[in-house]
């Protein structure tokens, strides 16, 4: 049972990027949804059956302490048919954290589970190049590109994330499959978060890369130099295929930032920060965002500070910063291009949730749950992780060198 919950595991970290993409529709959901369901039948018997629990750490007990959290926000709510429909949406979305404790044992599960996140954004990023080819998008004068069934911001964001752990799988695989998969993915994730013309994940994209090229520069310098320069060229065969009006809203980004309302977030901001004032401590409810700020129905907050604030109140508010912090030690544990491709990672994360509402997306859990696995990985098995995550070129078997460069 646990080599099938296993195996379902990695399908589960495969169809996360994508997920919205295929949608089965009710009861079923969207096709994460359904492998997580068949993935949690699975464990439950399987850890019966080991007759033993790994001991969680820290991060999964205060990811258990924010999820009760909203659990007891259900007796103060004031929207009681969308918290039960949140407590339900975050027990799928959390158990990620604990799914992943559970079931990867070494540093070889790490990778795989890497493999197939960057195999799910692979698929992301190629499902957006079809949009933008689509007959569809060409008629109606399209600017905006997105996977089917993904909002464009949500997609960058999600692409973004999956550029640091490129990089990271470029420098450490030493087979050419896993290789052309890693280095094919940074110029096509690229292309897709520009279709997207998402700013803010266009910003993100920019600190990803930055340290992607950081990862990269001390074992592949003439790579990045190469990809550096081929970056005009790139942008020349995007600036005549690509609708104008795309690279127009990118280039709104300075004046945004100096004096816009941020695509009217700001005015957001201020319902929900008054909304927050009303209920500090306990908040108004799990996903009850929306009606506490007075927002349109399919409206969201646009920040998860502010969203947690006003569902959870201070107290899931310092939860949450728990988890973010333990996390970012979990990741300070690692070292060499795992420790700079997990802390890139998280980096990203931070700067997107500051203009999106990610507390509610199965990518977050999962990032947080690979950062928490390699952190105990950097405890339990050092030697074996940094050989792992070596750079491929200088390890032993390739009769280079006698120690991997970390």
């Amino acid at each position: 049972m646990r080599k099938i919950a296993w195996g379902l595991l990695l399908l589960f970290a495969f169809a996360i990027p994508w997920e919205y993409s295929l949608d089965l529709g009710e009861p079923l959901g969207n096709v994460a949804r359904v492998v997580g369901l068949l993935l949690l039948l699975v464990s439950i018997p399987a850890v019966l059956q080991a007759g033993r629990l790994r001991t969680p750490g820290p991060l999964q007990w205060l990811v258990l302490a924010f999820y009760l959290w909203f659990c007891c926000s259900y007796f103060w709510t004031i929207e009681p048919l969308v918290t039960l429909e949140k407590i339900r949406a975050y027990f799928q979305e959390m158990m990620i954290v604990w799914l992943v404790w559970e079931f990867a044992d070494g540093p070889s599960d790490l990778r795989a589970l890497l493999r197939a996140t960057m195999a799910g954004s692979w698929v992301l990023a190629a499902l957006t190049l079809a949009n933008f080819a689509s007959p569809e998008a060409i008629a109606t004068g399209q600017i905006r590109f997105a996977a089917v069934g993904q909002d464009p911001n949500d997609v960058a964001r999600f692409l973004d994330l999956g550029f640091p752990l490129a990089a990271l799988l470029l420098n450490s695989e030493s087979r050419w499959p896993a290789r052309l998969l890693a280095l094919g993915y940074l110029p096509l994730g690229l292309v897709a978060v520009l279709l997207t013309a998402s700013r803010g994940g266009f910003l993100a994209a920019v600190v990803a890369l930055a340290g992607c090229a950081l990862l990269l520069l001390r074992s592949h310098a003439r790579g990045v130099i190469a990809g550096t320069l081929a970056l005009p060229v790139i942008a020349t065969a995007l600036w005549f295929s690509v609708p104008h009006e795309t690279f127009e809203r990118l280039a709104t980004i300075p004046s945004q930032l100096q004096g816009g309302d941020l695509n009217q977030r700001l005015n957001i901001w201020s319902a929900g920060w008054h909304a927050f004032v009303r209920a500090p401590w306990f908040g108004t409810g799990a996903g009850s965002f929306v009606s506490a700020a007075g927002q349109a129905p399919m409206d969201t907050a646009h920040n998860t500070a502010l969203s947690i604030l006003v569902s959870g109140g201070l107290c899931a508010f310092f939860l949450a910063v728990g988890i973010v912090a333990l996390a970012a030690r979990s990741a300070m544990q690692t070292h060499g291009p795992l420790r700079l491709a997990l802390a890139t990672a998280l980096l990203v994360w931070v700067i997107t949730s500051l203009v999106a509402t990610v507390e509610e997306n199965r990518t977050t859990w999962l990032l947080l749950a690979l950062i928490a696995l390699a952190g105990r990985l950097a405890v339990e098995e050092p030697e074996c992780l940094c050989a792992c995550f070596a750079v491929h070129a200088q390890r032993p078997e390739f009769g280079i060198a006698s120690e991997p460069v970390l």
